[in-house]
């Protein structure tokens, strides 16, 4: 489990591609040697687990990730390039802060920026996304977009905004972006949940 709160941003190293999927090396800030091999570190909000990690002396701290051909269907980690900056988030121990929602890194899909307003060091982003999941998306409800704790600002048919904070900009990869860009998305659980009982209470209700 995450928070969606971004605690260093990374950058793609190295890129192997394979028939089974692709491979990332991540250069970060982490220490290596508080990384267990087997952890589960959120990249751009896609949970993905460390199969290799190091120290060098040009690359400095990084670790290694391997995304599979399920992931490559429903992201655009097929798409990354070396140099690319990327969100990331180590997953919760117990007894640290709960400070943005309950993310598991598992992306119901894509969204697309359509609108883009940078006020001052403020950033307003409109976003487009399907039905299936625009329909989970709810004013002053989370949202994870590229593993980022957000909350809804409006939401109008398929298309949502969100408002980020100097501080928000600043410790993320958020000002690399611009309209057209596309970004991961997981909606907030609890909106699922609530989803699935008001249809389990609708058809108990007609039976």
């Amino acid at each position: 489990m995450f928070t969606g709160i971004v605690t260093d941003v990374g950058r793609v190293a190295k890129v192997t591609d394979g028939n089974d999927g692709r491979r990332l090396r991540i250069a970060t800030s982490y220490d290596p040697a508080g990384i267990d091999l087997g952890a589960s570190i959120t990249v751009d909000g896609i949970c993905l687990t460390v199969t290799e990690k190091g120290a060098e002396a040009t690359l400095g701290n990084w670790f290694d990730v391997f995304a599979a051909r399920e992931t490559l269907g429903v992201t655009e980690v097929g798409k990354w390039h070396e140099g690319r900056r990327v969100n990331l988030e180590r997953s919760l121990k117990i007894g640290d802060e709960l400070g943005g929602h309950i993310v598991s890194g598992h992306i119901d899909g894509m969204a697309e920026i359509v609108d883009k307003q940078e006020t001052s060091e403020q950033i307003t982003f409109t976003f487009e996304t399907a039905p299936e999941i625009a329909r989970f998306v709810a004013k002053k409800g989370s949202v994870a977009l590229n593993g980022t704790s957000l909350t809804v600002n409006s939401v109008e048919g398929n298309r949502f905004s969100v408002h980020l904070i100097p501080y928000t900009v600043q410790v993320t990869t958020w000002g690399d972006y611009g309209v057209g860009d596309r970004v991961n998305i997981e909606v907030d659980p609890m909106a699922r949940y609530a989803a699935r009982l008001f249809e389990t209470l609708s058809v108990t209700q007609k039976d």
